[in-house]
Formats: structure tokens, sequence, C-alpha cells
């Protein structure tokens, strides 16, 4: 498989960074998993850990080297990584605490599948433009999908850290989300990243941020400018991207 891979994660002007992320590779198959764990919650950072934990052995157990059904795997993701939150949190005496948010995908045979829960992104990135992303389970996404506030007004909303969905905390799973799917053309993009870093960026910003430059270089450049943007308080920033090297896939 060819591709490029970079990652990054910061932890801002916070005390500590509870955000998680992690690839997995065969030469079949990629897993790219990230997760943000809820700093308003005990352990936030104990279930980032376990949901990309779990997503990982999970890929590594089924992969041999190409996944039997990269839909399917992904599809039943966030219920698997739920259990293990709930597991880690018994296991640690941490209660219904630990709560995150999580967006996975795995890419085999020149197509990528995503799924997530939260407000932890994935973008399409194509020729420089957003080919598609993930739409954040928020209260402010709500309003921007119903019209009632500019996707601008997001960062600076009083209540743009309402979650609607996390894994942890309740013992049922969070609804499921319909499986993304694209097939892939040579030199796009597949970016995972929690909200420090798309917060304080203008779409523009992301997709100039990095265009025409391999993803190690154009992350930390990125980061920085989330930082600088996000002021000495900033969130937890973390990124992982992955550039496409391979012929186009058939769409199928």
């Amino acid at each position: 498989m060819n591709v490029s891979i970079a990652h990054e994660s910061r932890k801002g002007g916070r005390p500590y960074n509870q955000d998680r992320l992690a690839y997995c590779r065969t030469s079949d198959a990629l897993l790219l998993a990230l997760a943000d764990g809820m700093g308003g919650h005990a352990g936030g950072e104990v279930a980032a850990q376990a949901a990309v934990e779990n997503l990982g052995e999970a890929f590594r157990a089924q992969a041999k080297p190409a996944l039997p059904d990269p839909e399917a795997f992904v599809s039943g993701a966030m219920a698997r990584a739920h259990s293990a939150v709930l597991a880690k949190a018994r296991q640690s005496g941490l209660g219904d605490e630990p709560r995150t948010t999580l967006v996975a995908c795995v890419v085999q045979g020149g197509q990528a599948y995503w799924t997530f829960v939260g407000d932890s992104r994935l973008y399409v990135i194509r020729e420089g433009k957003i080919l598609m992303r993930t739409r954040d389970h928020t209260y402010v996404q709500q309003l921007v999908d119903a019209g009632r506030i500019r996707e601008e007004a997001v960062l600076s909303h009083p209540e743009r850290n309402k979650l609607l969905r996390c894994l942890g905390g309740a013992s049922t799973p969070p609804l499921r989300e319909p499986v993304g799917r694209s097939p892939l053309a040579k030199g796009d993009i597949v970016l995972l990243c929690s909200d420090g870093l798309w917060g304080p960026l203008t779409p523009r910003l992301l997709v100039i941020g990095l265009l025409g430059k391999p993803p190690a270089r154009a992350l930390p450049e990125l980061m920085s400018l989330a930082e600088s943007r996000g002021g000495p308080g900033c969130d937890n920033i973390s990124a992982l991207a992955m550039q496409w090297q391979g012929a186009a896939a058939m769409a199928a």
C-alpha cells in the first residue's frame, strides 16, 4: 500500500494531553484512529486510550493482511470501543465517568471507510478542496445545519463543547453512525483531527496548510497555527494524516 502518514499531538495550553491517536498497517490495509478524552470527566485520557487500543487490537487480529469486510469492521468499531471504555472504567474504579470522542478510518483496496462519534473529525481533501467531512455530534452543529448560526460562529458559541454523543458513560453504545465511504485518487489526503486543530482554523486555512506539501511538513505548521490562534488556553491539538499515493480506485 503506497501511502505517506504523519501524526502529531500537543497539549496546547492545557496541563495535560487527553488526546490519543494510533495507526496500524499491513501490506493491504490501514487503520487510523483518533480519540479526544473529555476533559470535563474524570479519566478522559483513560477512555481515549482504551478506545484506540481496542481498535488497534481488533485490526491486528483480523487484517491477515486484508480485512475480510472493511465496512463491517468500521460499522462495529464504536460498539466495540464503547465496551472497552466501560470495561477499563470498571477496572480502574472510575465508575461511569471516563468518556471520549472517536473517529476511525480503514483504508483498503483504494477505498476509505470511516465512522465517528462526537466532534473529532475526518476530512477527505482532494486537489485543494474538502471533498467531504464528518458532521459533529454537537448542539452547535445542529444549529449550523438548521441555518441558525454560521459555521464561523461555532468557535465562539457558549455551547460549542456540548456533545450529543460520546463513548463511555451510558451502558448502551451511542447511536450508530452510517459508515462513510470514498474511493481514493492519487494525492488525496485523509485527515483525522481533534477539535483543538479544526476549531481555531477556518476550512480555507486548513486546506491551504495542506496544499502542495507532504503531510509530515504540513501538520506541524498547522498545529502551530492552531496553537497561535487558540491562545494561551488552547485545547489539546492532535492530527493524523494519510496521503494516498496509489492509483485512483474504482467506485464500488
